[in-house]
C-alpha cells in the first residue's frame, strides 16, 4: 500500500520480498523457491508492529506461525502449506473474504491458509502478542486507526520485557533482570548470540572455579565476583534468545546443562580451596550435588507424571492457587525454594566473608528445607487428587528411572505385584536397605554387594507394571538417591587418599546422563537410546559395580583408581552420545521456561 513500511520491514528480517497479484500467482512464485527455505505469506494491506512481525515470521521453533494477515511455513510443513494452496480458491484476490464461517483473525489469504493447514493436520502456532499491533484494514477509516495504534505503543518497550522469562525467583526478577536485559539488546545488536553467551558464562563460572580452588581470601572475592557474573550472562543467553528469537537445537542444549556444569565445579572448586588451607569438605561437596540434583529429578518427575493428567485437582493445588493470587506470598514460596537465583548469591557472598565449610553448610541446610517443603506439598497434591495418569506419563517415569540389564531382567521375570503403592514401597525397601549397609557395613563388606543384589531384584520388581499410581514418580528420585548416596557414603568410608573427589566425578557424570535424559523428554524426543543406558549399567548395574569394586579394592589407591576409570568410562559414552543428539537435526530447539532450577 501507499506509504507502508512492510516490505522494508520484510527485507529487515531477512526476507527476499516479490509481489503476487493473487493466490495462483503466490503458488506459482513459491513453486521456484528451493524446498529448504523458510517461506511467508504477507498481506499487502498489513499494518503493524515490526515486532509482530518479528515473533510471526522468525520463531524458528515452530512449523509453521501466523499473526493476522501473515503465516510463515519452515521447511518440514512447505507440503502442507503447498496442499492449502492447491485447494484455496485461486479466482479469490488477496485479502478476499471468503465466507461468514471464516473469523475476521483469518478473512486474509495467510489467515484462510493458516485455517487449512490447521483442519489437515498441520499445527500452526499463534503467538500472543498482547498490545502489539498486527491487523489487516479493510479501508482508510480502518488504516488510520490501526497506524495510530501503532503509534501508541512501543514495540521496543515490549520486546525489551518480553524477553526476560515470565516467571523467575525473586533476586533474579528484581536484582539481575532490570538491567541484563539491556546487556542482551546490547549483545543483539552487536550480533553476539546466545550460545556465545552461554559459553561466556561458562567460561566465567570455571574461572571462579579455579579462583576459589586457589583457598586465598583474595581468590575468594574474585570467585564470588565471578559467579554473580556468571549468573548474570546466565540471565542474558535466555533474554538475548528470546529478544532477537534465536533458538536453536545447539543452544538448548547448552542452556540445559551448563548450569549444573558450572554449579558443580563450583563446588568442586571449593572443595580444593578448602583442601589448601587443610580443611577436607569434599564430603560436603558431594553431598550438596547429591542433594541438589536429587531435588531437581523430584521435580522433573512430579511434573512429567502429571504433565497431561486428567481431572487433575486436589484441595492442595486449589489452595496453593489461592496463595498464588498474593504478591508477597508468590515471592516468599519461590524464595524459599532457594531457586538458582537465591542459592548462587548465597554461595556468592558466603565465599566473599566465610569459609568453604560454611558455604556447604548453607547449602545442605537451605537445599533440604526446600526438598523438604516441595516433596510434602506434592506428595499432598498426589494423594488428594484424583487424576487418571496417562501412557505417556508412564512412559516418561519409566525412562526417568534409568532401569538397566539387570533391573530390566528381574522385571521380565517377577509377577506384577498389585497395589497402587508396591512400587514407590519397594523403591524405598530397597533403596534403605542399600543405604544403611553403606553407611552401617564396614568398608569392604560382602553384605554391601548382598545389599546392592537385593536392592536390584526390588527396583526391578518396581517397575514391572505402568508407572501410573498417584505416587509412582517417586521411584526416580529415590533411585537417584539410592545411587548418589551409596557412592557419597562408600567413598567417605573408605578412609582411602583421592575416593572422595573420584566419587564427586562419578556423580557428576551420571548426574549429567540424568539431566541429558530429562531434557530429551521434555523436547519431547524421548529418553536416550536403550543401548546407552544398557552400556553404562542403569542405576542398579552402577550400584553393583561401585560395591563391587569396594569389596575388591579395600587397601591401596585401587579403589580411587577404580572410581576414577569408571568415572572416565561412563562420561565419554554419555557425552559423546550426547553431543551427537543434540546437534542432530532431531533435537528439539527448546530453552527451559519453567521452573527456576
Amino acid at each position: 500500500m501507499p506509504g507502508s513500511s512492510i516490505e522494508d520491514d520484510l527485507r529487515s528480517l531477512g526476507f527476499d520480498v516479490q509481489a503476487a497479484a493473487d493466490i495462483s500467482e503466490a503458488a506459482r512464485l513459491l513453486s521456484v523457491v528451493p524446498a529448504d527455505s523458510r517461506v511467508a505469506l504477507v498481506d499487502p494491506r498489513f499494518v503493524g508492529h515490526l515486532h509482530a512481525l518479528r515473533l510471526g515470521l522468525t520463531d524458528p521453533r515452530y512449523p509453521a506461525v501466523t499473526v493476522p494477515g501473515a503465516l510463515t511455513v519452515q521447511p518440514e510443513a512447505r507440503a502442507a502449506l503447498d496442499d492449502a494452496l492447491s485447494g484455496a480458491d485461486e479466482a479469490v484476490g488477496a485479502g478476499a473474504p471468503t465466507g461468514d464461517t471464516v473469523t475476521a483473525t483469518d478473512r486474509t489469504v495467510p489467515g484462510r491458509l493458516a485455517v487449512m493447514m490447521d483442519t489437515e493436520g498441520t499445527a500452526v502456532q499463534r503467538p500472543e502478542l498482547g498490545s502489539l499491533v498486527a491487523a489487516v484494514p479493510a479501508d482508510e477509516a480502518g488504516r488510520a486507526a490501526a497506524l495510530a495504534s501503532v503509534a501508541a505503543v512501543d514495540d521496543e518497550a515490549i520486546r525489551l520485557r518480553s524477553a526476560v522469562k515470565a516467571r523467575d525467583g525473586f533476586f533474579t526478577t528484581n536484582f539481575v533482570s532490570p538491567y541484563s536485559r539491556y546487556l542482551a539488546r546490547w549483545c543483539a545488536r552487536r550480533g553476539f548470540t546466545p550460545n556465545q553467551v552461554t559459553t561466556a558464562s561458562l567460561l566465567a563460572a570455571l574461572i571462579a572455579a579455579g579462583c576459589a580452588a586457589t583457598g586465598t581470601r583474595g581468590g575468594y572475592v574474585a570467585a564470588a565476583l565471578l559467579l554473580l557474573f556468571s549468573f548474570v550472562l546466565d540471565c542474558t543467553d535466555g533474554q538475548l534468545a528470546r529478544y532477537s528469537l534465536q533458538y536453536s537445537t545447539l543452544g538448548a542444549w547448552l542452556d540445559a546443562t551448563f548450569d549444573r556444569a558450572k554449579e558443580y565445579a563450583y563446588y568442586a572448586g571449593l572443595a580444593l580451596g578448602a583442601a589448601r588451607g587443610g580443611d577436607d569438605v569434599w564430603v560436603l561437596a558431594l553431598g550438596a550435588m547429591v542433594l541438589q540434583s536429587c531435588r531437581h529429578v523430584i521435580d522433573f518427575s512430579f511434573n512429567e507424571a502429571n504433565h497431561d493428567a486428567v481431572a487433575n485437582s486436589s484441595p492442595t493445588a486449589a489452595l496453593s492457587d489461592k496463595l498464588d493470587s498474593v504478591s508477597w506470598t508468590v515471592w516468599l514460596r519461590r524464595m524459599i525454594v532457594l531457586p538458582i537465583g537465591e542459592r548462587w548469591a548465597m554461595i556468592a557472598v558466603l565465599t566473599a566473608f566465610t569459609t568453604p565449610r560454611i558455604v556447604f553448610y548453607a547449602l545442605l541446610v537451605g537445599c533440604a528445607f526446600a526438598a523438604c517443603y516441595t516433596t510434602a506439598g506434592r506428595l499432598l497434591r498426589s494423594l488428594t487428587r484424583k487424576a487418571r495418569r496417562t501412557p505417556r506419563a508412564a512412559q516418561a517415569l519409566a525412562d526417568l528411572a534409568d532401569s538397566g540389564p539387570f533391573a530390566q531382567l528381574v522385571a521380565a521375570v517377577s509377577p506384577r505385584i498389585r497395589g497402587a503403592w508396591t512400587a514407590p514401597v519397594l523403591a524405598v525397601v530397597g533403596a534403605g536397605a542399600l543405604i544403611a549397609a553403606a553407611l552401617q557395613q564396614p568398608f569392604g563388606s560382602r553384605q554391601m554387594v548382598v545389599a546392592a543384589v537385593f536392592y536390584t531384584v526390588c527396583s526391578g520388581i518396581a517397575v514391572t507394571r505402568p508407572l501410573l499410581g498417584a505416587l509412582d514418580w517417586l521411584l526416580p528420585p529415590v533411585f537417584r538417591a539410592a545411587e548418589y548416596c551409596t557412592i557419597l557414603a562408600l567413598a567417605a568410608r573408605s578412609d582411602i587418599d583421592g575416593a572422595l573427589p573420584a566419587a564427586f566425578g562419578l556423580v557428576s557424570a551420571v548426574a549429567y546422563h540424568h539431566y541429558d535424559t530429562v531434557y530429551r523428554i521434555r523436547g519431547g524426543t524421548g529418553a536416550p537410546p536403550q543401548w546407552l543406558v544398557r552400556t553404562i549399567g542403569g542405576h542398579e548395574g552402577r550400584v553393583l559395580a561401585v560395591a563391587v569394586l569396594a569389596a575388591v579394592f579395600t587397601r591401596g589407591s585401587g579403589f580411587t583408581v577404580a572410581l576414577t576409570a569408571l568415572a572416565v568410562a561412563v562420561a565419554l559414552v554419555v557425552l559423546v552420545e550426547s553431543i551427537r543428539f543434540w546437534v542432530s537435526s532431531g533435537a528439539p530447539a527448546v530453552h527451559d521456561e519453567g521452573e527456576p532450577a
